[in-house]
């Protein structure tokens, strides 16, 4: 009964949804990562660079797209795993809390709603922090190195120019919207310890979902073979160590240099 609950009602249904949403998920994480990564590039060319690469993932419509399509898998992934995991511990019977589960599946596996529920608190708190402030808050500007001209969103600087209400304005000419400082917010927000632990445990926990959910996607999937299973289970965990440990080396690299 409780297979059959959740955000879908068919059973097989759901299942798919759930395995393509998060292989879809897994892929979006690679990509972000290998952006993030320009956050570790030193002095103003590492700031002009991730500040650059801001800017093509907030105007480019095929990003812009993915970007929404996104938004909705978190949305179904997180939602439904937390319906499904709260329906499989209501059905479970009253003797399961004493027939030591541990032996029959991981501890990943058991806790995937609690995982997936960090997971989901971390999102909504980094869209806050980074996304909402970078598209609706009081953003900092990006100016040339010596500080003198205002950027445009394609890297030009300005000479003379002034900024007025995000746009560059140059003799009463519209120039351009300026390039926003990304960078800076992501350092300011990173000098926070708090802040930083919190990344910290919420890539903990997300390498723990991901070390049951990547193999668990393929099976659902039927993608399972004793040939290749082995293959896979080697790939999730490398997956679930790699890439939630280089993310929360980035928040604790920029907090302490």
């Amino acid at each position: 009964m409780s297979e059959s609950r959740g955000l879908l009602k068919s059973h097989i249904v759901k299942k798919y949804w759930m395995a393509f949403t998060g292989l879809f998920l897994i892929l979006f994480l690679t990509g972000h990562l290998a952006g993030n990564l320009q956050l570790f590039m030193a002095g103003y060319a590492g700031q002009l660079q991730f500040n650059e690469y801001a800017v093509f993932m907030t105007t480019n419509p095929a990003v812009k797209l993915l970007s929404y399509v996104t938004y909705l898998s978190i949305i179904f992934h997180a939602v439904d795993g937390i319906v499904i995991s709260m329906a499989n511990r209501k059905a479970r019977p009253e003797g399961y809390a004493h027939s030591k589960p541990e032996k029959n599946s991981p501890w990943s596996s058991r806790n995937m709603g609690v995982l997936g529920t960090i997971i989901f608190v971390y999102i909504v708190v980094h869209m806050q922090n980074f996304w909402y402030v970078y598209k609706f808050g009081a953003t900092p500007f990006m100016f040339n190195e010596e500080g003198t001209a205002p950027l445009l969103q394609d890297g030009t600087a300005i000479i003379g120019g002034a900024v007025e209400e995000s746009r560059v304005v140059l003799e009463g000419v519209d120039m351009g919207p300026v390039m926003r400082d990304l960078h800076t917010i992501v350092v300011e927000g990173f000098s926070s310890p708090i802040l930083v632990a919190f990344y910290v445990l919420a890539m903990v926990a997300l390498g723990f979902h991901l070390v049951h959910g990547f193999a668990s996607a393929f099976q659902s999937l039927g993608l399972n073979h004793p040939k290749y299973n082995p293959i896979i289970q080697k790939a999730g965990y490398a997956f679930a160590i790699v890439v939630p440990a280089i993310f929360a080396l980035i928040p604790v690299y920029m907090f302490f240099m």
